[in-house]
């Protein structure tokens, strides 16, 4: 798409001058818009951006220094380069009193015509080259906006890849290898603060039964139920996570005690219990189930993370052996 032509206004109050400005100015590749008195000029301001203008200075009613004085007070017009074209004024004093009304040059008439389209041309080709650096600038511009919308966009699925790679795609809880990260940094905050953690591993009773009744979409919803209500059962500092199938895992830091400690794992045993009133393939459905829970406390003197963790998954199978939807806490020798 071609830019549009510079458009030049032309000021005087003999129709013969403007005549004589049109014939000379018709190759100069600018669109020529006339006014024959100073308001008029004043009006087409407010309507046209001009590449220059050539105004007439000896007018009736409002002269050219009046026009030129009233532009300049205009933020929006103060910039357009004048032309003063007159038979008067034009020794210096007047000169100088055009030059401070915003003129920034004369021409004296009559017009010599090789003057009137050198300047003419150097004003037009000034015009141009600043059309074309906001342009320019526009189109920076809007390549910077398009980038930073790039730029936060593919942060954002940088995010989401990142979160994907550390979280369960069914319920958003930390995965295995998160869950495997946050017990480790338990175990070395536990050392440096002299503070104790638990460990808890989850086995949902009857889960397979619930997707055998009523389909795998139900027994997927069930698993995101059981993970909402776990992370509201949690404080802030806590980490539960799902480890594949229907283990779930709850790192509690900061334990003030055993007795609060199993008070909240049986919390967890009622909570999870209750009924889930999901969707089956059959409709509607309130389906219960249950959770068995392996606790295991850490120790300063646990030989490893993997050791707590087989000392919870032992206290789980007790947990299971003992008739389910209940806790079983690790022996000490064991945590």
């Amino acid at each position: 798409m071609n830019a549009p032509s510079p458009k030049i206004l032309v000021v005087d109050d003999t129709h013969a001058n403007i005549v004589a400005m049109r014939r000379l100015l018709a190759g100069c590749g600018a669109e020529l818009i006339e006014a024959e008195s100073g308001n008029r000029a004043l009006a087409l301001c407010l309507d046209h951006q001009f590449a220059l203008i050539l105004l007439d200075v000896n007018m009736p009613d409002m002269d050219g220094f009046e026009v030129a004085a009233l532009l300049g007070e205009s933020e929006q017009l103060c910039e357009t380069p004048i032309i003063f074209v007159t038979a008067a004024y034009a020794d210096d004093l007047n000169k100088l009193k055009g030059y401070r009304s915003g003129a920034v040059d004369y021409i004296a008439k009559p017009i010599n015509d090789a003057i009137l389209q050198s300047k003419v041309r150097v004003f037009l080709d000034l015009y141009n080259a600043r059309m074309q650096l906001e342009s320019t600038l526009n189109e920076l511009s809007q390549r910077n906006q398009q980038l930073q919308v790039e730029i936060a966009e593919r942060e954002r699925i940088e995010k989401q890849v990142r979160h994907q790679a550390t979280h369960d795609m069914l319920t958003g809880l930390p995965n295995r290898p998160l869950f495997h990260d946050r017990l480790h940094t338990a175990t070395q905050r536990s050392v440096r603060h002299g503070t104790r953690f638990a460990l808890l591993l989850l086995d949902v009773d009857g889960f397979k039964a619930v997707n055998d009744t009523h389909g795998h979409p139900t027994g997927d919803a069930l698993l995101q139920a059981i993970a909402t209500r776990l992370e509201a059962h949690g404080r802030a500092n806590d980490t539960v996570a799902r480890l594949g199938g229907d283990e779930f895992a709850v790192i509690m830091e900061d334990i003030d005690g055993l007795a609060p400690l199993l008070q909240r794992c049986q919390h967890i045993c009622d909570e999870l219990a209750l009924p889930y009133p999901l969707h089956g393939r059959d409709g509607n459905a309130a389906v219960r189930v249950s959770v068995s829970i392996g606790i295991a406390l850490w120790s300063a003197d646990a030989p490893s993370d993997e050791h707590l963790i087989q000392a919870a998954d032992r206290a789980l199978y007790q947990a299971k052996d003992a008739g389910r939807n209940r806790y079983a806490l690790a022996a000490p020798d064991q945590a």
